[in-house]
C-alpha cells in the first residue's frame, strides 16, 4: 500500500502480525478494507478535515457503518460475502480499539449485523472426472504434474501450501504444510499419494533444490505455474476451466471424502486445516444421495 498508515491502524497490523499471528496476505486485506472505511467517513462533513486518530474513532456511529456498508454495496458493487468479510473485519478493529486500546466506551459495532448470505454453490469433480483427469497427463512434465494434481486431489491442499512444500517436509507417509496464518499441519499421505512423488523425485533426484516441485530452469514451480498445469489438464479432459480451478480440486477432494469414503466432518475438517467446523460444513449440502434417494422412494414415483 503506497500511502502512510495512521499509527492508530499500524498498531491494529501490529496486533494482528504479533498476537493473533495472521498472515501477512491476511493483515493487509485487514488493511485495506479498514483504510477504505476510513477514506468513506472523510468524505462526510462529520469527518472531513480530521485526522485518523482516538478523537476520529470516537466520532463513529452505528449510522456510520451502515452508510459505509451501503456505499460498498452500491458504489463498489460488493456482494453479500465481500460485505460480510468487511463487516467482520470492522468489528474485529473496533474490538481491538475497545479491549486494547480501552477507547471506546461505546463500541458501535455491537448492533452491526451481518448481511444475509446465500449458500454458496461448491463446485466439484465427480470421481468419474477426477479418475479422468488423472488418467491423461499432457505436457513435458508428466511425472511432476501427475503429482502435483494427485495431491491436490487426495490431501485438499492450497496452492500456496502446493507451492511451498520442501522435500524435508516429507518423512514416509507424513507430509508437513505450512498453511494460513504460517500455522503448520500434519497431512497424511496415502500409497498413491506417496507412489507419485517416488516417481518424480528419482526423476529429479540430482537436482539440488529445497522445494518439491520445481520449474524447468529448477526453480521453485511458481503459483501461476501450478494454475496453468492444472487448467492445461482440464482442459485436456474436456472439463469447463472456467468452473474448475486448483481451489475447486481443494473442494473435489474433502467432497470425495465425505461422499465416497464416508469420513465425518470433524476429520475433513482437520485434513484442510479449516479452523471453524463451519467452514467444512458447507460439503455436507453437496449432491446428498440420502436426499435423492428419499424422493425416489416416494410411492408416487411408480
Amino acid at each position: 500500500m503506497n500511502r502512510e498508515i495512521p499509527e492508530i491502524i499500524s498498531s491494529y497490523e501490529d496486533y494482528l502480525t504479533i498476537i493473533q499471528e495472521k498472515a501477512s496476505s491476511t493483515v493487509y486485506s485487514y488493511t485495506i478494507d479498514i483504510m477504505l472505511l476510513m477514506d468513506y467517513l472523510r468524505t462526510k462533513d462529520k469527518y472531513q478535515g480530521l485526522a485518523i486518530d482516538e478523537t476520529f474513532i470516537k466520532l463513529i456511529e452505528l449510522k456510520d457503518l451502515y452508510g459505509f456498508l451501503s456505499y460498498v454495496k452500491n458504489d463498489r458493487d460488493n456482494s453479500s460475502f465481500a460485505r460480510a468479510r468487511k463487516i467482520a473485519v470492522i468489528k474485529s478493529f473496533f474490538k481491538y480499539c475497545e479491549t486494547k486500546l480501552k477507547i471506546l466506551d461505546n463500541n458501535p459495532c455491537r448492533e452491526l449485523e451481518v448481511p444475509k448470505q446465500p449458500l454458496k454453490q461448491i463446485h466439484y469433480l465427480t470421481l468419474e472426472e477426477s479418475e479422468a483427469l488423472l488418467k491423461d497427463i499432457v505436457g513435458r512434465n508428466k511425472r511432476r504434474d501427475l503429482a502435483i494434481l494427485t495431491l491436490f486431489l487426495n490431501c485438499g491442499l492450497r496452492l500456496s501450501e502446493l507451492c511451498n512444500i520442501k522435500l524435508k517436509d516429507i518423512k514416509g507417509d507424513i507430509l508437513v504444510v505450512r498453511g494460513k496464518g504460517d500455522k503448520d499441519r500434519t497431512v497424511y499421505l496415502n500409497e498413491k499419494c506417496i507412489e507419485v512423488i517416488e516417481s518424480y523425485t528419482e526423476e529429479r533426484k540430482n537436482i539440488k533444490q529445497s522445494y518439491l516441485f520445481i520449474s524447468e530452469r529448477k526453480n521453485q514451480v511458481s503459483k501461476r505455474m501450478v494454475q496453468y498445469i492444472v487448467q492445461k489438464n482440464i482442459s485436456a479432459t474436456g472439463l469447463d476451466t472456467t468452473k474448475y480451478t486448483t481451489h475447486k480440486l481443494r473442494h473435489t477432494a474433502a467432497t470425495l471424502l465425505y461422499k465416497h469414503s464416508n469420513v465425518d466432518i470433524r476429520t475433513i475438517q482437520k485434513i484442510l486445516g479449516h479452523k471453524n467446523i463451519g467452514t467444512t460444513q458447507v460439503y455436507t449440502h453437496v449432491d446428498d444421495e440420502d436426499l435423492r434417494k428419499a424422493i425416489k422412494s416416494n410411492p408416487l414415483n411408480k
